[in-house]
Formats: structure tokens, C-alpha cells, sequence
């Protein structure tokens, strides 16, 4: 990776739906907290990127899908080819070879992304981590960071919900130590040349 100048990016999916996450928040004493939540559709679905590479800073790249309920058509969720543009914003956004590394979901073994890396055989190198090794994966600190923010908001509709989501991943997008944070939970390092 580092005689190739590339770029190491770790990539996963996550979601968010209108209930929100449990989580500790403050009360009169002696009286329980209760957030009370409408059980309505929808969904924001994410995938996302950290991205690292010695001497520079780490920043994620990120897309969000915004599914709406009864509304006919709209995706529910992330495609190969959504998979794809995002490899694709990320490469162009970071200008570099990249050296992606992801878990052997099963829609990361689809036809169409077994193709993938032969298609962009230029700049861009495939490794997969286990099925499940969320320990290994820098991206799940991003998305348990991201519902641990949200855990105490109640968003009324999936538009909220997405404006939320967006202005917190914005924020993490200026904050490298905290995505660095990610990183070392997982016991890697990046050593300097």
C-alpha cells in the first residue's frame, strides 16, 4: 500500500429508522425518562468510507439514501452500482490509488462487485475482512458514534431524520482525531515512512 501511495479505505453500510436508539439521558429524580415515538416508516440508509493514508488526514466519504413510506419506486436500500459510485466519488475525492477493505457481506460478493476491482484495475485493490468483524472495521465506530449522537433525538419524519444524520456526519467529516479514533480502536497503526 505505501509503495503505491494508496490510499487505505475501509467501507461499510449502516441504517437509521424513525424510532431512535436507546440512550442515557437526564430526568427529574426519581421519575423515568420517557421519549415517546410515533411507529412510522422510512428509513436513511448510509455507506460510507474512512479513509487513511500516512501524511495526510483522515476523512470519511459518504452517501445516504432517503427511503420514503408508500412512495412507489424509491430504493430501499444500497445497490452494486451505488456501491460502485461511491468507490468512485472516494477515488475522485481523494485523487489517488485505493486499497479498499471490506467485510464479505453478501452483497459485497455480488456478480457485479466481484467485477468491480478488474474495472478499476488502475487504482483501486480489494481486501475483505471475515463476514462479521465489526472489531476490525474502522466504518462501524463511524456509525456507533453516529447513532449514539442521535440517541436522545426524536425526528418526526424521515426528512428530519436524513437532515440530522447529514449535519452529524458533516461535522465528523472535520474532526480526523475522532475518525483516527476509529482506527486505533481497532489496533491498527499507521507508521510514518
Amino acid at each position: 500500500m505505501r509503495e503505491q501511495g494508496a490510499w487505505l479505505v475501509f467501507a461499510d453500510e449502516s441504517g437509521l429508522a424513525l424510532r431512535p436508539a436507546k440512550a442515557r439521558t437526564w430526568a427529574r429524580a426519581g421519575r423515568a425518562p420517557v421519549v415517546r415515538v410515533a411507529a412510522r416508516a422510512g428509513r436513511v440508509s448510509l455507506a460510507g468510507t474512512v479513509c487513511v493514508k500516512a501524511g495526510c488526514r483522515t476523512r470519511p466519504v459518504y452517501r445516504m439514501l432517503v427511503h420514503h413510506p408508500h412512495r412507489r419506486g424509491e430504493k430501499k436500500g444500497f445497490r452494486e452500482r451505488d456501491f460502485a459510485g461511491l468507490l468512485d466519488a472516494a477515488h475522485h475525492q481523494l485523487g489517488g490509488n485505493m486499497v479498499l477493505v471490506w467485510d464479505n457481506s453478501t452483497q459485497h460478493v455480488d456478480a457485479l462487485l466481484r467485477r468491480l476491482p478488474s474495472a478499476r484495475s488502475g487504482w483501486l485493490t480489494v481486501y475483505r475482512l471475515p463476514p462479521y468483524a465489526p472489531d476490525l472495521n474502522p466504518a462501524e465506530g463511524v456509525w456507533a458514534n453516529l447513532k449514539h449522537d442521535l440517541g436522545n433525538l426524536a425526528a418526526c419524519t424521515v426528512d428530519q431524520l436524513a437532515d440530522l444524520t447529514h449535519t452529524r456526519l458533516k461535522r465528523m467529516q472535520y474532526r480526523a482525531d475522532l475518525l483516527d479514533g476509529f482506527i486505533a480502536e481497532t489496533s491498527l497503526t499507521m507508521t510514518s515512512p
